[in-house]
């Protein structure tokens, strides 16, 4: 058992907070935040989306059924760091491969244990994210005087470009569908050709496409228009991904408004492609206070009125007030009123703020999917 606390948690402000380490050794700056999930932690810290954050759960029992490779939502992990209540157990699960311990040391991430976690999620709530070091060092040898100047020093995710840091560096096509047993997959027909921008894209929804009978190509996200034309796609779906959407806009924006005025290819955005998709629109973001982290996020369809349970991810949100009038708010969240669904006018192009791939509704939101694949041309 740990006597000495070997990691530490220090603020912009100067405050300290120790706790133990697991995971890897090592000091990062970045963006806390706190999530909501009671499950698919292995999910969460693989997600692109976390690129440059901590994650701190605020449910208690993370890590007791380890990991396996299936539930990785990409190949590399960019979150910065995992903060819990309490130290992962020895895993139980038919379907473990590792320990979390063992796999966050392979993915170079720190993990954090022993703090008060809900007033740490309280704190966040009521005033905001915050820039903070976290470190483990074995040797409990730590330099509080430069965690703080790196954390006071941090620019934030502001102005940030962090999809330029995620997405693929060569286009590649994906086939594989669902998980259905181990080693074996859903393999449905593909009789549709889909382009999909990555910023930063889950597995899991090139998963969902697969199995509606797209076979997807992934391209970077600083691919041309005229690249994406020569595909011949039946459609384009823009990914979620970390960072500022302006930021990410500089180059994509000019794509995007050239295949929405030159053609009629339908265009199905989500998180991080939803807020671009907004920006070449006409429409802004914001940052937002604590933005939303977690998997039981009631969000309000206009159309219907039904309420999905859904997955979010963002720190960021389309301003609402701003969309030109040939955009249509389509969904908003029910904790806040911010907007989460547009669609434009006389075109089939639209997207939602949140993660209709995963599974918290556990299927409110698949119809998104079905609406794209109907929207082919």
């Amino acid at each position: 058992m740990l006597t000495k606390k070997n990691a530490c948690l220090v603020f912009e402000n100067g405050e300290i907070m120790k706790g133990y380490g697991y995971g890897a050794t090592g000091l990062s700056v970045a963006e806390l935040c706190f999530n909501t999930s009671m499950f698919g932690y292995q999910e969460v810290i693989s997600d692109p989306s976390y690129a440059d954050q901590i994650i701190l759960f605020t449910f208690p029992h993370i890590g007791n059924v380890g990991v396996n490779p299936d539930d990785n939502e990409a190949e590399k992990t960019f979150a910065k760091g995992v903060i819990t209540h309490l130290k992962p157990n020895t895993p139980s699960n038919w379907r473990k491969t590792d320990s979390l311990n063992n796999w966050l040391v392979q993915k170079n991430i720190i993990g954090l244990y022993g703090l008060d976690t809900r007033e740490l999620t309280l704190r966040l709530r009521d005033k905001g994210v915050i820039n903070v070091v976290i470190c483990h060092q074995e040797n409990c040898d730590f330099d509080y005087k430069k965690m703080i100047k790196l954390a006071k020093g941090w620019s934030g995710l502001d102005g940030l470009d962090l999809a330029i840091k995620v997405t693929c560096g060569e286009t590649y096509k994906w086939k594989q569908g669902h998980w259905l047993s181990p080693g074996k997959y859903n393999n449905s027909k593909k009789n549709k050709k889909i382009i999909a921008i990555d910023f930063g894209i889950k597995r899991n929804i090139l998963r969902s496409l697969s199995d509606l009978g797209c076979e997807v190509k992934v391209v970077p996200a600083t691919t041309s228009f005229k690249e994406i034309i020569e595909y011949n796609p039946s459609g384009i779906f823009l990914s979620n991904g970390p960072g500022d959407p302006k930021a990410t806009g500089k180059y994509i924006i000019p794509v995007l408004k050239e295949i929405i005025e030159k053609t009629d290819l339908p265009i199905f955005g989500i998180c991080l492609g939803h807020q671009i998709l907004a920006l070449a629109l006409g429409g802004k973001t914001i940052k937002m206070k604590t933005g939303h982290h977690g998997a039981n996020h009631p969000v309000q369809d206009l159309k219907t009125g039904k309420v999905e349970i859904t997955s979010m991810n963002h720190g960021f949100t389309v301003d609402s007030l701003t969309l030109p009038k040939n955009v249509n708010e389509t969904h908003i969240s029910l904790f806040d009123k911010s907007n989460c669904g547009i669609a434009l006018k006389n075109k089939k192009v639209f997207s939602v703020q949140y993660h209709p791939e995963a599974s918290p509704g556990p299927t409110d939101s698949l119809y998104l999917f079905k609406e794209f694949i109907d929207n082919l041309l």
